[in-house]
């Protein structure tokens, strides 16, 4: 079994040494490193080659979010982020998206919920923290109004089915869920999800999500 690889960034020596232990007694998990702000963060991600950061949103000299850009930004990149935080904002959870970030998860979560949140996010999946998932819709509603015309002129790339999948991953659908709505085999879900990350140059089906929202290819039922 591969073992994950984490980095935990977090200003608070308490919180780091905290999940270090936490994830440490993890099957398959091995906290690499601790950096103490977001300049550590990305120094320490060069130096240690982590397959996770766990990035606090506040910490000193440079935040979460944008340490989270600089990680995520650069061309190659493969470093997912999970971002952990104890303010649950719309801003925070909408930017860190935006940022590269990978996940999004509470600080109170659980052991258990801390350590699958990890291998969520190092397996290329999305991870949002449930009770901030209606505000993460609500803010992604407000903030597309209006559809970015550069990102929309993309989603011309795909097929009509690629189209489809793409709106089913933004709704929260698993590869599963995707397959039985479809009536496909999920080895084919797969294939699918692999082709629309490649056409739109996105990471993961966190990202994907973000797009869909923000070129407006499917609006939240409410909003």
């Amino acid at each position: 079994m591969t073992t994950i690889r984490v980095l935990i960034a977090d200003d608070q020596m308490m919180v780091r040494q905290g999940f270090t232990v936490l994830l440490n007694a993890e099957p398959g998990i091995e906290v690499v490193g601790q950096a103490v702000d977001g300049i550590d963060a990305v120094a320490k991600t060069a130096e240690l080659a982590p397959d996770v950061v766990l990035m606090d949103v506040r910490m000193p000299r440079l935040g979460g979010i944008e340490a989270t850009r600089r990680l995520t930004e650069p061309a190659g990149a493969t470093v997912k982020v999970l971002v952990l935080t104890t303010f649950d904002l719309d801003e925070y959870v909408y930017e860190a998206l935006r940022a590269g970030a990978s996940g999004f998860l509470l600080k109170d979560a659980s052991a258990a919920e801390l350590a699958q949140a990890v291998r969520v996010v190092a397996a290329g999946d999305a991870l949002l923290a449930p009770n901030i998932t209606k505000r993460l819709i609500a803010e992604f509603s407000r903030v597309t109004s209006s559809p970015r015309a550069p990102l929309k002129d993309r989603v011309g790339d795909l097929t009509e089915r690629e189209t489809e999948v793409l709106s089913l991953i933004a709704q929260g659908l698993s590869n599963g869920e995707i397959a039985e709505r479809l009536v496909v085999a999920e080895q084919t879900v797969k294939s699918h999800v692999g082709r629309i990350l490649v056409k739109l140059g996105l990471r993961d089906r966190t990202q994907a999500t973000v797009f869909a929202y923000e070129t407006g290819l499917i609006r939240p039922a409410g909003y």
